[in-house]
C-alpha cells in the first residue's frame, strides 16, 4: 500500500464539498441530513464526534497485519485514519455511486478497493477480513436490516475477527416506548431518513444474538451540532468556514438549524454509543 494514500486524513475530506456529493441537484428540503450538514463543510457526522472514533479504532488495534472492512464511509475521514495504520487490506463498501467514486478517487492504491454495493449484500468472499467497522449505520435501520448487516459482517469475519460500530443510543435504557416511538417519528421526518437507534442493551443484544462478544464498549453525549463538538471535530478554521456557509445558504442553514433543534429538544435521551465485539 502507498504513503500517499493514507496522507492528509482531514483536509481531503473537505475537498468533496466542492465536488459532487450525494443528493446532487436535489431540493435542500427534502435532502438527507447528513448530506445537508456535508454540503456546508461538515467532515465529522459520527454521533459521538471524533474522539469516540478514535477510541473505537484503538480499541479495534488496527495493525498491518488486519484485513478491514468499513460499511459505509462515506466522506471517508474515518477511512483515512484507518489506513494510516497500513493495514494488509481495506475494503469500503459504499452504496452512494457519487460517494464510491469520491473514495476511489482519494484512496486508490493497491491494497484498497471501494466495493459499490449495500452493507447487508457486500458480495466480498467469506472469511475475507479480521476486522469489520461501521458508523451511524445501524441507527438508521429497521430492526430486521439490522440483523441482516450485522449477519453480513459476521460471515466476513473469520475466528476471533473483530466488528465495531458508533451508533446512536437512546437513554435511559429502560425508555418507555411512547417517547422512543416519538422520538423515531420526530427525528425520521426532520432528516428524512428512518431512525431507529437501540438503548445500550439493546446494542449488546443485537451483537450477542449474532454470535460477537462484545470486548470493549464506551458512550458520549450526542452533541454534533454544538458549537463546542464542531470545535472538536472540525478544527476552529473550518467550523468558522461551515457557520459562514450556514448563514449564507439559507436552504441549507434552515435545515440545519431546525436539526440542531430538534437534537437539543432531546438531548436527554440521545447519546452515541461504540462497541467493539469479537467473533468467536
Amino acid at each position: 500500500m502507498t504513503q500517499t494514500a493514507h496522507t492528509g486524513t482531514m483536509q481531503h475530506a473537505s475537498d468533496l464539498i466542492a465536488s459532487e456529493l450525494p443528493g446532487a441537484g436535489q431540493n435542500p428540503d427534502k435532502m438527507q441530513g447528513h448530506w445537508v450538514l456535508a454540503r456546508v463543510g461538515k467532515r465529522v457526522l459520527r454521533p459521538g464526534g471524533i474522539e469516540l472514533t478514535r477510541q473505537m479504532l484503538h480499541a479495534l488495534a488496527i495493525s498491518h497485519r488486519d484485513r478491514v472492512v468499513e460499511f459505509a464511509p462515506g466522506l471517508g475521514v474515518t477511512a483515512g485514519m484507518v489506513l494510516e495504520k497500513h493495514p494488509q487490506a481495506y475494503w469500503g463498501v459504499e452504496r452512494e455511486p457519487s460517494a464510491a467514486r469520491q473514495l476511489q478517487q482519494r484512496f486508490g492504491a493497491p491494497g484498497v478497493r471501494i466495493v459499490q454495493a449495500s452493507a447487508d449484500q457486500s458480495g466480498l468472499p467469506s472469511a475475507c477480513a479480521s476486522m469489520v467497522y461501521s458508523e451511524a449505520l445501524l441507527s438508521m435501520q429497521t430492526p430486521q436490516q439490522k440483523n441482516r448487516i450485522v449477519a453480513e459482517a459476521c460471515r466476513l469475519l473469520g475466528a476471533g475477527g473483530r466488528y465495531g460500530i458508533h451508533e446512536l443510543c437512546l437513554l435511559p435504557n429502560n425508555m418507555p416506548d411512547h417517547l422512543r416511538q416519538e422520538i423515531q417519528t420526530e427525528m425520521s421526518r426532520e432528516i428524512h431518513v428512518g431512525v431507529q437507534p437501540l438503548c445500550r442493551d439493546e446494542w449488546i443484544r443485537l451483537f450477542n444474538q449474532n454470535g460477537l462478544k462484545v470486548t470493549w464498549s464506551s458512550e458520549a453525549p450526542m452533541r454534533l451540532l454544538e458549537p463546542r463538538r464542531l470545535l472538536q471535530d472540525e478544527g476552529l478554521l473550518h467550523s468558522l468556514g461551515i457557520a459562514f456557509r450556514v448563514a449564507t445558504r439559507p436552504e441549507l442553514g434552515s435545515r440545519i438549524r431546525s436539526m440542531r433543534r430538534l437534537f437539543a429538544r432531546y438531548s436527554k435521551h440521545l447519546g452515541a454509543i461504540s462497541l467493539v465485539g469479537e467473533r468467536g
